[in-house]
């Protein structure tokens, strides 16, 4: 804190020794710097040089001095050129005179937009003078500027967007008013105590006296959130509304804090992230709460009211092509669920980012968003133990162009050929993520389709815990590029691999290879390949999905358990009876909700 001093000293020197106040003996618990700056003796560039540094500037004048009043706003005017720190007007020698300089001084407040307030003191008798300092630290720590315009007499476009999407977080049910329960929890929230029910009577008889639309079905409407908000910085106590903001991650600038967005996530090689039980009942909690028609799929209106607490729209028209939808092509619960995991498992950081906004730490009463992610133990371990308690297993798909790659991946989404045929190239997806279930556990199959550029394969296209290599019965040199990549990239790794015979409806000939696939799978010790087709009437079989699952599951298993059609049968067991069961149970449960 800087004093700029508009006094005339007679014997007292032109300036004091800087000063540092504890901590412990502040209203705010803060350390306090005073570094007193003299006009008299500094220059503009010294001016300068202690201004920079300085949190809040406090312009002291004599209230029994005409000329020094008058100086006010000249000292006003040259800070504000060099910075736009909040000023503090303290009128000193109070005891002096019996009249009041507010009325002078009160144009000048209304000229700088960086004057937080005037107070009028004695040094000499110690009036107001702890209240000097209190709204100094209060200046700094609980600004006016981000949030009100005096002018307008009303709070600013970003401060209200901020406490928009506050309410909107809050409200639990997503009815459009924050009822008792929630103006309870969010009460405990910002300042950990509830409001007793007078209490919260009073504040809401307040809101009906004010606003006609300030209160709806006894619970406070967003009008009658802001405008209780406005009350608190028009009555001197913003440092309400800054409590509320920091509570729900904006820093002074009223954005969303880069600490509170990204909290500190330690990821080692060969692990992978997921999805723990309370970030998957947060996010069904926020599917329900939008899916206002309980057809247990998200129209693109209550999409978009889901995602209005984010500053961008997050899911583009490709994610219908990545996720389970319904025949509206609007996405499904299971399609929510799984995209949120994909989001988890390729870019941790994105969905840290997605759940902050969701607000996530708040509603499920977590110190972070880090707190719903769960990091994987390494591959290793899983190999030597041989099992994995994770639950998303990573498959990508190789295949010449034309081999039919895209429509294996829509395929596991349960659309046939006709159905992929509506899709737009510009909203064609590279993944496809969805559950599969083996020996009754419910797992996530990730598909990535990678670019058949043989010579320019990456690191990520070839990390993985399953390969699919995929060729065209139809096409005579279709499989040769399937037998390249595996002797180049996976023959030698410890990488499961499975060969697709696709298009197995149309006419097969033999390919122009050294070798049949049967022959080749055989010779290097791979299941046969698996017959596979979109082109039917009705949703695409699922099976091979779940031959895949199960073979990243466990990759230790030898390959004569893999061509057993036991071992098959026992992994797919019960699959079909889990999926029905759950969904039907997930219905019943929003029916009795």
């Amino acid at each position: 804190m800087s004093l700029v001093s508009e006094e005339f000293p007679d014997v007292v020197p032109y300036r004091a020794e800087e000063i540092t106040i504890p901590a412990d003996v502040t209203p705010e618990r803060v350390p306090t710097h005073i570094v007193d700056y003299s006009e008299a003796e500094q220059t503009d560039e010294q001016l300068f040089q202690e201004i920079s540094k300085a949190n809040v500037i406090c312009i002291v004048y004599a209230v029994n001095n005409k000329k020094s009043i008058e100086k006010v706003s000249s000292s006003a005017a040259r800070i504000s050129i060099f910075s736009l720190v909040p000023l503090i007007l303290v009128g000193n020698k109070s005891d002096l005179v019996e009249h009041s300089s507010m009325e002078t001084i009160l144009p000048i407040m209304n000229q700088y937009s960086e004057i937080e307030t005037c107070v009028e003191c004695s040094a000499k008798n110690l009036k107001n003078i702890s209240e000097l300092f209190y709204y100094a630290q209060k200046a700094v720590l609980h600004p006016t500027g981000p949030l009100y315009c005096p002018e307008k007499k009303d709070m600013k476009p970003l401060c209200v967007k901020a406490l928009t999407r506050i309410f909107k977080v809050s409200d639990l049910d997503n009815d459009g008013n924050l009822n008792d329960n929630e103006l309870n929890f969010f009460q405990r929230t910002c300042f950990n105590t509830p409001l007793e029910p007078q209490a919260l009577e009073d504040v809401k008889n307040v809101v009906r006296k004010n606003l006609i639309d300030g209160v709806c079905d006894n619970g406070l409407t967003l009008k009658g959130f802001l405008f209780l908000h406005t009350l608190f910085i028009q009555r001197g106590r913003h440092e309400t509304t800054w409590t509320v903001l920091r509570r729900f991650g904006y820093d002074d600038d009223l954005e969303l804090n880069q600490d509170y967005l990204f909290p500190p996530l330690k990821i080692p090689p060969d692990c992978t992230t997921e999805l723990n039980h309370n970030a998957y009942l947060f996010l069904q909690s926020v599917f329900d709460k939008h899916d206002k028609d309980r057809d247990c799929a998200l129209s693109p209106e209550e999409l978009r009211d889901l995602f209005d607490v984010f500053p961008y729209m997050p899911w583009g028209p490709d994610v219908n092509n990545t996720v389970c939808t319904n025949d509206q092509g609007w996405i499904t619960y299971q399609g929510y669920l799984s995209q949120w995991t994909l989001t988890t498992y390729l870019d941790v950081q994105r969905c840290l980012e997605y759940l902050g906004y969701l607000g996530y730490s708040i509603i499920a009463e977590q110190e972070s968003q880090a707190a719903g992610i769960t990091v994987t133990r390494d591959k290793k371990i899983d190999l030597q133990k041989r099992q994995t308690q994770r639950s998303v297993f990573r498959c990508n798909v190789f295949g010449d162009i034309g081999s039919g790659k895209s429509g294996f991946l829509q395929a596991f989404l349960g659309r046939n050929l006709m159905r992929q045929k509506t899709i737009k190239e510009e909203h064609r997806s590279y993944y496809a993520i969805n559950t599969t279930y083996v020996y009754g556990q419910e797992k996530y199959l990730l598909l990535h389709e990678v670019f058949p550029d043989f010579d320019y394969l990456s690191d990520a296209d070839l990390a993985c815990d399953i390969v699919c290599l995929v060729y065209d019965v139809s096409n005579p040199y279709s499989f040769e590029y399937c037998a390249k990549v595996f002797k180049q990239y996976f023959m030698d790794s410890k990488t499961p691999c499975m060969m697709v015979a696709a298009k197995s409806d149309l006419p097969e000939v033999k390919q122009m290879y050294g070798c049949s696939p049967l022959e080749f799978c055989r010779r290097h010790k791979m299941p046969p390949p698996q017959s596979f087709t979109c082109n039917a009437a009705s949703a695409p079989n699922r099976d091979i999905y779940t031959k895949l699952t199960t073979m990243a599951m466990y990759p230790h298993v030898s390959q004569a358990d893999l061509k057993s059609s036991t071992f098959w049968l026992r992994a797919s067991v019960g699959a079909t009876v889990f999926a029905v069961l759950g969904f039907a149970m997930y219905r019943v449960l929003l029916k009795t909700r």
